[in-house]
């Protein structure tokens, strides 16, 4: 039922005048689908308090609750015919209902609670349902969709992420949104984190590491009643630049069942690295940080090594605000392994030296979908020096793409020999002695693979024509006087 309401939902925005991409429907969905989730949550705390005895005051006010201005009900359950609709509606919800719910985020206690996340979330976009027609159909069908149970959040985020997905499918900027699940996965099992671990990501883009890391913990162990506030509460920080990705992101969460998530909207990169201090550090860094952008010269000078590669200078910010003992997970482009110039240089100096690359994880082109960049994995603890590295090479009997994405099959055997650090066909570990000590090159070349034999110079090849010319000549000459002596 959700799917096909999902599907019901872009129809309806693909027609609509303000609604132009994957990346619009997601987010006008995501505003009206928060509302919904609202009004059940609070029927929820309400019932709850009810049965405790206690009384329970809502957090919207009357008139902007959901049963009042978006689904009045008449007694068959049927929505009032006499709903809000056309230009009626669309006039609510942008002159009376988007500016009350802003103002929650001046009213609200502090920046943990639901009160500030829903000030936060529609601060920062605008209803782009131009037809309020359009958005009453809207509104209508996700009316529908229960979040009660368990199993119907469930359902619910599982289709949320096939949405994000979908929108990094889109291309455009959609890709920054949506990092492979399976990979994911992966990187929080190998990482390992415990429930009383504060886990971070500075790029939180749609909080799938934060959202896999919940889902982690919660099938790790019974959880007390203790743990569970903490997974709510104490364990996940994000955040985020980009207001889109930001609302998407909190929403991701919201619907995985965190329901104030701790992610803040701002650029990360702005915070000089010499301002961070024990109190702001974390047990984990999970994160897959935008690579290719180029960062203005004002920020950098956040950071002592200088470079325009915001990916390096997320790494720098990671390295930085682990605890000591922290233990990170970071995708990044493999040429940050070999790349010669001065910062590349200097940055896998200060890896190597403050934390412990312990592995390596090289991905073939095609992980991620719509772009053809290679990327690696650096699993890294911090506190003490590199001694060695082990490396292991994803070698896959097929191209991957959007038709055949990475599985969590195709990255079983790396968990597998990860634990253990085994050398096999496709890995291998590196002496950190054994490098080259002034340019620290860790460019990912797998032992057992036959090396391919090196490219000529002009010069050789000169010099192998002129001996093959040589070759022919006297093949010629023995050839002429054969004949001449009658041999054959």
């Amino acid at each position: 039922m959700f799917e096909q309401t999902f599907k019901n939902i872009d129809d309806i925005l693909h027609k609509d005048a303000g609604c132009g991409s994957e990346l619009d429907y997601v987010e006008q969905t995501s505003w009206v689908l928060f509302l919904k989730y609202l009004d059940d949550l609070e029927k929820d705390k309400q019932t709850a308090a009810e049965l405790s005895g206690k009384s329970y005051s809502k957090i919207i006010d009357e008139k902007f609750q959901w049963t009042n201005w978006a689904a009045p009900k008449l007694e068959n359950g049927k929505i009032d015919h006499n709903a809000l609709t056309g230009d009626d509606l669309a006039d609510f919800v942008n002159i009376k209902l988007f500016p009350y719910l802003k103002k929650f985020k001046v009213n609200a206690d502090n920046a943990n609670t639901i009160e500030y996340k829903i000030g936060e979330i529609f601060s920062e976009l605008k209803n782009r349902i131009q037809s309020g027609y359009n958005l009453r159909e809207v509104v209508n069908l996700i009316d529908e969709l229960r979040f009660r149970t368990h199993a119907e959040k469930h359902e619910m985020s599982h289709l949320y992420e096939g949405k994000i997905k979908n929108m990094g499918n889109a291309g455009r900027n959609g890709g920054e949104y949506y990092t492979p699940r399976p990979l994911i996965k992966t990187i929080v099992e190998v990482v390992s984190p415990k429930i009383g671990n504060t886990i971070y990501d500075g790029a939180v883009g749609s909080a799938g590491f934060l959202v896999e890391a919940f889902e982690y913990l919660r099938a790790s162990k019974k959880l007390s009643t203790k743990d569970s506030e903490t997974l709510q509460k104490n364990t996940f920080y994000g955040k985020e630049k980009k207001s889109l990705a930001y609302i998407i992101g909190i929403m991701n969460m919201i619907l995985h069942g965190v329901e104030a998530p701790n992610i803040i909207h701002t650029n990360t990169l702005a915070e000089n690295l010499g301002d961070i201090q024990e109190k702001d550090r974390y047990d984990i860094v999970l994160a897959n940080p935008p690579f290719g952008g180029k960062e203005r010269a004002e920020v950098q000078q956040n950071f002592p090594i200088k470079t325009g590669e915001t990916a390096f200078l997320f790494l720098q910010h990671f390295i930085k605000i682990l605890k000591a003992g922290g233990k990170a997970g970071i995708v990044i482009k493999n040429t940050f392994l070999s790349n010669t110039d001065n910062a590349s240089v200097a940055l896998r100096k200060e890896l190597l030296s403050s934390c412990n690359l312990h592995t390596v994880l090289n991905l073939p082109s095609g992980t991620f979908t719509g772009a053809g960049v290679k990327t690696v994995v650096l699993f890294f603890e911090k506190g003490k020096a590199t001694n060695e590295t082990w490396f292991y090479q994803l070698n896959l009997d097929r191209n991957l793409g959007k038709i055949n994405p990475l599985n969590e099959q195709d990255l079983a055997e790396f968990v597998e020999l990860q634990k253990t650090q085994a050398e096999s066909e496709n890995s291998w570990t590196v002496k950190i002695s054994d490098i080259n000590q002034n340019t620290f090159d860790l460019s990912a070349k797998n032992p057992h693979t036959p090396e391919e034999a090196p490219l000529r110079s002009p010069e050789e090849i000169l010099k192998a024509m002129v001996e093959l010319d040589n070759e022919s000549s006297l093949l010629m000459g023995n050839l002429q006087l054969i004949i001449e002596n009658g041999e054959m």
